[in-house]
C-alpha cells in the first residue's frame, strides 16, 4: 500500500470511533413526508430537494440525526388517504404535507402529529388551522395565494388576450381551494366582461373531453388554478391549451416553462425551503398551533413569448414591462 492512501486509511480509521459517539449520542428523530406528486415528477422532486436543503441548512442530515419516511401519491386521492394512515402509523416527530390534497387526510388522521403544509391555498376554510395568527392545532404551514388571486389572472388573461370573452376554470372540485377559487373568479368576471365555466380535473380522459368540449365555440380562454392534479396532468393541459388556440393563465412560473403562455404566482421552491425552516423549530420543541400561517411576500409574472407568437397574440409592452421573466 502506497505511503499517502495508507495515512489516509488510518485517518479515517481515526475518526470512525468519535463519529460512531458522536451519532449515539444524538437523538434520531423522525420525519414523515407525502408528496401530492409521483416520484417520477421533475417539479416535486426539485421542491422535495429545496426542502432537503433547508433541512441540512438547519443541520438536519438523513442517517446522522434525522430518518425520513416519503410517499409519493401521483396525484391519486384514494392513495394520499392510504399514504396518510401508513405515515401516521409510523408515529413521526413531525409531518410534511404538500398541497391541500395531502393536507386534508393528514389531519383527519391525526390531531396529534404536528403538520407543516406547503402551497395550501385556504387553510382556514379547509378546517386545517383554527385562525392564520395562531394555528392552534397540530397543523401550520405556508400557503401559496388568497383567492383574490382569481382576479389578477382573470384580469392577466384579458390584458393579453383582448378577444377572449370566454374561459374555462380549469380546478379540482374536491378540495376546498377549487371551490374557492371558482367563487372568487365567478364574482369578479362579469366587471371585466368575461363568461366563465367550470372545467373539473378528475381523470385524464375527462379533462380532455371537457376542454375540447370547452373549445368549440369561439374566443375562448383558460385559467389553470392551483391543484395537486393540474400538476401532475399539467403536460396534457399544456398540449390542449396549444391544441385548440386557447390563451392560458397559469398558477406557477413552470407552466410557462414547459410552454404555457404566462403565469403568476409565487415561488414554491422557495416556500419548501422555508417549510424546512418550521420542521426544524418543531423538532426543536416548538408547537406548531403557535407558529402562524405565512403568506408568500412576492409573486412573480412570467410571459412565454413563444406560444404568445404561436397563438397570434401580442403582448403589450406595459405587460412585457412589469413580467419578472420573459421566455423568448
Amino acid at each position: 500500500m502506497k505511503r499517502r492512501e495508507f495515512i489516509t486509511l488510518l485517518g479515517g480509521a481515526a475518526a470512525w470511533p468519535l463519529a460512531a459517539r458522536a451519532q449515539q449520542g444524538q437523538r434520531m428523530r423522525r420525519l414523515a413526508v407525502l408528496m401530492s406528486q409521483g416520484a417520477a415528477d421533475a417539479v416535486a422532486q426539485i421542491r422535495y430537494a429545496a426542502f432537503l436543503q433547508g433541512l441540512q441548512q438547519s443541520g438536519w442530515e438523513v442517517g446522522r440525526n434525522l430518518r425520513i419516511d416519503t410517499r409519493w401519491a401521483s396525484g391519486s386521492s384514494d392513495r394520499m388517504r392510504e399514504s396518510a394512515a401508513e405515515l401516521v402509523a409510523l408515529g413521526p416527530d413531525v409531518i410534511l404535507a404538500t398541497g391541500s390534497a395531502a393536507t386534508g387526510p393528514l389531519v383527519q388522521a391525526t390531531r396529534s402529529v404536528p403538520i407543516v403544509f406547503v402551497h395550501t391555498p385556504d387553510p382556514l376554510g379547509a378546517g386545517f388551522v383554527n385562525s392564520m395568527s395562531r394555528p392552534g392545532g397540530n397543523a401550520t404551514g405556508f400557503i401559496n395565494f388568497e383567492y383574490t388571486m382569481g382576479a389578477k389572472w382573470l384580469e392577466l388573461l384579458r390584458d393579453i388576450a383582448p378577444r377572449v370573452t370566454r374561459a374555462a376554470i380549469v380546478r379540482d372540485s374536491a378540495i376546498t381551494a377549487g371551490i374557492g377559487m371558482w367563487g372568487a373568479i365567478q364574482a369578479v368576471a362579469p366587471s371585466l366582461g368575461i363568461e366563465v365555466i367550470p372545467v373539473n380535473v378528475y381523470e385524464v380522459g375527462e379533462t380532455e373531453r371537457a376542454i375540447g368540449a370547452f373549445a368549440q365555440a369561439a374566443n375562448g380562454g383558460m385559467i389553470v388554478t392551483g391543484s395537486g392534479l393540474a400538476v401532475t396532468n399539467r403536460d396534457l393541459i399544456i398540449m390542449l391549451a396549444a391544441q385548440y388556440k386557447l390563451p392560458a393563465v397559469y398558477f406557477e412560473r413552470f407552466f410557462v416553462a414547459a410552454g404555457g403562455l404566462a403565469s403568476y404566482g409565487a415561488d414554491l421552491v422557495d416556500q419548501y425551503r422555508q417549510a424546512a425552516g418550521y420542521v426544524d423549530r418543531i423538532l426543536k420543541g416548538e408547537k406548531p398551533g403557535d407558529l402562524p400561517v405565512q403568506a408568500p411576500t412576492k409573486y412573480e409574472l412570467v410571459i412565454n413569448l413563444k406560444t404568445a407568437k404561436a397563438l397570434d397574440l401580442t403582448v403589450p409592452d406595459s405587460l412585457l414591462a412589469r413580467a419578472d421573466e420573459v421566455i423568448e
